[in-house]
């Protein structure tokens, strides 16, 4: 079957569209003391992952913050819309865009730093999470994150009249005295991984062979860089360069699951790793030394046994299936150990806005992101910055306009994406704190960069204009003065 790309607009889902409406409360010194959320959001004609969409808008609507008291509702419900379903940040996008709003509005509301606030109620390693009461046992580096996202250095203000460099670009639109420049902020988290009470597990088989190891997964490699890091860590623990990783099928190998939840790198690398070392520990019992490498076994700086005679007629191999530790299915009230693991990134934004012509344009994005342990930092920087232009088409850009069922911009004519030219400089710095489990203490990556991301430039369009801007994404007649 092959789609069109009209027909891939309705027939393959999309974001969740949703509602919020938030109310935070706050002492005069800033604490938080009770938030209360309603949430609803849009499936379309069929169910797909609504029930845990929803589900994590919900026990994301708080954010990386403490509080005592909260009140949080969410519904999904179907629709003669156009189907959503799994889409990066699964929830907690949407969640944020709400929540950093409000953060914003009740600083300012306390006579407070934006991003002091944020620090002085940040959750922290050993708080419970607002909306479980799961007490975070894991890395939790909220504060660290804004204090060095605050410390980076914003750019120098422009005053170059290239049209490159203005909102609207060579259009020749705008001129360099009507555009103000808005500065926001935005923090998020995301949970990792399969959560309530969901048998999480990736399967994978590594051999050693005359000429090398193989890893075997069923894991299906998107473009983030998985096999590589399958094939770093089994480089890594057997200490053989010659890896090949093999994408088998569910009829050679278990399962590895799905490609989502920012889980491969944590779950399938873990079973990678766990599959590694007890090949090690069989080669190296079978060799009589206590080191290995390409060559064979070694004792005491002596090859003791050649590779060729260690591995025989039959390859050396072992076969696991990983598992991170068991979640809780949430009670009636929403609470439990419901996840195993959570990453955390914040945003800061820097944009232009011409808000007499409602022009914008973003002039650099820097994050700070929790990544555990940087398997490969190239990867690392590349879903990073991937996932932040996501974020930045979400906040300026990207809306597909549906009315009475029928969408009216199924052609990348009329749903706009961003460019190389849309494409601000962005400084990332990362917070290396080991996971609770996965390999080398590595976090999954790649959904917290687009969760804060949205919410930063919005935030910053805010700034610049003082208007309120409640949705996303933001559209030239939301901004410009003579259309309201």
């Amino acid at each position: 079957m092959e789609y069109s790309r009209a027909e891939s607009f309705v027939g393959h889902v999309h974001r969740h569209p949703a509602q919020l409406w938030m109310r935070h409360e706050a002492d005069p010194d800033g604490t938080l003391r009770r938030i209360e959320a309603r949430i609803i959001i849009d499936g379309g004609a069929y169910r797909s992952t609504s029930d845990s969409v929803v589900g994590n808008a919900v026990y994301h609507a708080a954010g990386p913050y403490r509080c005592d008291s909260v009140s949080v509702e969410g519904v999904a419900v179907r629709t003669n819309n156009p189907p959503c379903g799994a889409m990066r940040g699964f929830g907690a996008v949407q969640a944020c865009f709400g929540h950093e709003a409000q953060m914003d509005k009740l600083a300012d509301a306390l006579g407070m730093d934006r991003v002091e606030f944020r620090i002085h109620n940040a959750v922290r390693r050993g708080d419970p999470l607002a909306t479980s009461g799961q007490v975070i046992d894991t890395s939790a580096p909220v504060t660290e994150i804004l204090e060095r996202l605050r410390r980076m250095p914003l750019p120098a203000e422009d005053l170059s009249d290239d049209p490159r460099l203005l909102p609207g670009g060579t259009g020749l639109t705008t001129s360099r005295p009507m555009v103000r420049r808005g500065v926001g902020y935005a923090v998020g988290l995301k949970n990792l991984c399969f959560s309530g009470g969901f048998d999480d597990y990736a399967e994978a088989r590594v051999a050693i062979t005359p000429f090398g190891v193989e890893v075997h997964t069923a894991a299906v490699e998107v473009g983030q860089g998985l096999g590589m890091a399958c094939a770093q860590i089994a480089r890594t623990v057997l200490g053989i360069e010659d890896v090949v990783v093999y994408y088998d099928d569910t009829s050679k190998i278990g399962s590895a699951g799905s490609t989502s939840a920012s889980r491969q790198t944590q779950m399938t690398g873990g079973a990678v790793m766990e599959a590694a070392r007890m090949a090690r520990r069989i080669a190296l019992e079978r060799g009589g030394g206590d080191e290995l490498d390409g060559e064979g076994v070694w004792k005491d700086g002596v090859l003791v046994t050649p590779m060729e005679d260690l591995v025989g007629r039959e390859n050396i191999e072992y076969h696991t299936r990983f598992h991170h530790q068991q979640t809780d299915a949430p009670d009636d009230n929403g609470q439990g150990d419901i996840h195993v693991d959570f990453a955390f990134a914040a945003h800061r934004a820097v944009v232009d806005v011409d808000q007499e012509l409602g022009l914008f344009r973003v002039v650099q994005v820097d994050t700070v992101q929790d990544v555990g342990f940087m398997i490969n930092p190239r990867s690392v920087v590349g879903q990073i910055e991937g996932g932040t232009m996501q974020g930045i088409g979400l906040a300026t850009l990207e809306e597909i306009v549906v009315e009475d069922g029928v969408i009216k911009n199924p052609t990348f004519t009329d749903y706009l994406l961003p460019t190389f030219l849309d494409a601000p400089p962005i400084e990332i710095e990362v917070i290396e704190e080991p996971s609770s489990f996965g390999p080398f203490g590595a976090k999954g990556v790649g959904e917290p960069p687009t969760v804060s991301s949205t919410a930063a430039v919005v935030a910053a369009i805010r700034d610049a204009t003082g208007l309120e801007l409640n949705r996303t994404p933001v559209r030239p007649e939301h901004v410009a003065l003579g259309s309201r």
